[in-house]
């Protein structure tokens, strides 16, 4: 299980979101081994005075956090980082100063899903890769 959500400004996420999500979604299939048909992710477009960032960033400044279950090895979770800054930065010309990932792994138990916890279910891709 995965689910992503993307902030950034509202005048430069909407445009890209499309695309940001195509960028997202392959890399995810690709390296952590997601099914096609596991699309999960949620954008958070926000207006300036609801985003506050350091002054060494810029308006393209983008958040992305993304939500799994344990089990993936640090060296596949950094070439997903990897990856991700760089096709974004390569297909809308953002500085990778203005792109921020972060993951978040959480045990198969502390998810509800389908009825049932994470731990529980029967799922049809390994997590572990």
């Amino acid at each position: 299980m995965v689910q992503v959500k993307v902030y950034g400004l509202a005048d430069k996420l909407n445009p890209i979101k499309s695309d940001l999500s195509h960028i997202i979604h392959t890399s995810l299939i690709e390296i952590f081994k997601v099914p096609p048909e596991k699309k999960f992710q949620r954008y958070f477009p926000l207006e300036k005075d609801n985003f506050y960032y350091p002054s060494d960033r810029s308006d393209n400044y983008l958040v992305i956090e993304i939500i799994m279950f344990e089990g993936r090895s640090v060296e596949t979770k950094k070439e997903l980082i990897r990856q991700l800054i760089q096709n974004i930065h390569k297909t809308f010309d953002i500085s990778v100063n203005d792109i921020e990932i972060t993951l978040f792994e959480t045990p198969k138990s502390n998810w509800g899903i389908r009825g049932t916890t994470g731990d529980e279910l029967n799922l049809n891709y390994k997590v572990e890769v």
